[in-house]
């Protein structure tokens, strides 16, 4: 099964016309080349910013504000394109308003019949938490799909081992992880964690990342790390756990991932630490005891 994973160049788009076509071109261009799941970063509405005066672009909260208007046509824009090549689209993340008027950083995941389904952030980091008006997720999920079932983490989720193994024993064997860092530490933490979580679990993670410098959107000015598949570096499997890797100024990592080898070659595993995982919580070791020296 191929996928697609966007090394997404951060632009200013007049009008949401523009950005809209921008995206219907780079989709179908990804559809073309055969993938079957396409996966769009983190943030990416915010793109759609540079379309507000500059007085609200240099605001987030009125910048989140002001895009609610855009949501419902985000909507219809996935689900078309998802139906229109038959793929499935995760369309990187929109902030979207709750009752109590905070916001929720969403990840929606299209089908090809235009239904969706989503995954919030659960963790915020520093730069969210400063904002004052994001708020985390309260459900983990995993999703059915003619694939298997697939799980997302945004961004810095991703750096949490427990979410992609509560996800994994749900099923999941393959974990979409939508981010945008603004630094190459912040690049390397989730590069860390993407390969982390597909070591400790047995399963293909893939990454879409925003990309290059847009110094008139205050929220996407700096983007770093690169687009990427990785897998558990085991027998049959790539021995330093990286799948394909995207090189700069590319937009598309168009990858082969095979999610039955995950089974076939666990016969002939060096390490299991999916099976293992539970001795990590007998009742001698799962707390550290405190010895003189």
């Amino acid at each position: 099964m191929k996928i697609a994973l966007a090394q997404w160049r951060i632009e200013a788009p007049a009008s949401s016309q523009e950005f809209a076509a921008r995206v219907s071109a780079e989709v179908a261009a990804a559809a073309a080349q055969d993938a079957r799941i396409v996966v769009l970063p983190e943030y990416l509405a915010l793109e759609l910013a540079s379309t507000l005066d500059a007085n609200t672009r240099a605001d987030l909260a009125a910048t989140l504000a002001a895009l609610q208007a855009v949501h419902a046509d985000w909507l219809r824009l996935f689900a078309g394109l998802a139906a229109a090549h038959r793929i499935h689209l995760l369309a990187g993340t929109f902030l979207l308003a709750q009752a109590n008027g905070r916001y929720r950083n969403r990840a929606y995941l299209f089908s090809p019949d235009g239904a969706h389904v989503f995954q919030d952030k659960l963790t915020l980091t520093g730069f969210e938490n400063a904002a004052g008006v994001i708020e985390p997720g309260d459900a983990l999920k995993v999703f059915e799909s003619p694939y298997g079932r697939i799980a997302i983490d945004v961004c810095y989720d991703s750096e949490f081992p427990l979410y992609a193994r509560a996800q994994r024993e749900a099923g999941a064997r393959l974990l979409l992880v939508p981010s945008c860092t603004d630094t190459e530490a912040g690049a390397t933490r989730v590069r860390i964690g993407c390969m982390a979580r597909a070591l400790e679990n047995r399963i293909f993670v893939v990454q879409s990342v925003t990309a290059g410098q847009a110094p008139d959107n205050p929220a996407l000015d700096t983007n770093t790390g690169r687009a990427a598949v990785y897998a558990p570096s085991d027998r049959g499997l790539p021995d330093d756990g990286v799948v394909a890797v995207a090189r700069p100024g590319e937009t598309w990592l168009i990858a082969d991932v095979d999610l039955d080898l995950l089974d076939a070659t666990a016969a002939n595993a060096q390490v299991a630490v999916p099976v293992d995982w539970s001795r990590q919580t007998r009742p001698g070791v799962v707390r550290a005891k405190v010895e003189t020296l």
